[in-house]
């Protein structure tokens, strides 16, 4: 949560690397993505699992998830199928779905460029949890328009 807006911000941290690119999504969007990190199963599938339940049933493989563009401050994300079909999505409708299927979630190099900030990691990592808060206290979404 970014402070003091209480604006839901999901954090998505290079595998090799020390970047971080915040992405601003919805409370909605994020309690589905929160489900998916803590495997909670609800009575009914929510929307991003019944998503996970037709690919599977269908047999359409997800390959990976993209963030593909940064424009004027928005984020856009693609669906990447393994039959080669790419679908665009709202990066944290990709996300929780990616979350849901256990595939990869990449970045395009230009995102990563524009957008990424550098965490360093030989810090504790309490003094790091605290340096990216005080990061989040200082800037908005409008800090990502062009």
């Amino acid at each position: 949560m970014e402070m003091p807006s209480n604006t839901p911000i999901v954090l998505l941290k290079e595998i090799e690397g020390t970047r971080v690119i915040p992405i601003w999504i919805g409370a909605v969007e994020a309690t589905a993505i929160a489900y998916a990190q803590q495997g909670v199963v609800p009575p009914r599938p929510l929307t991003h699992d019944l998503m996970k339940d037709i690919l599977l049933a269908v047999g359409v493989e997800l390959s990976e998830v993209q963030i593909s563009a940064l424009t004027d401050g928005v984020f856009y994300a693609s669906l990447l199928f393994a039959n080669g079909v790419q679908v665009s999505a709202r990066p944290s409708d990709a996300v929780a779905l990616a979350l849901r299927l256990q595939v990869p979630i990449t970045a395009a190099d230009e995102v990563l460029e524009e957008a990424g900030v550098e965490m360093p990691e030989d810090e504790e990592p309490e003094d790091e949890v605290e340096q990216f808060r005080a990061f989040l206290d200082q800037i908005s979404p409008e800090d990502f328009q062009e």
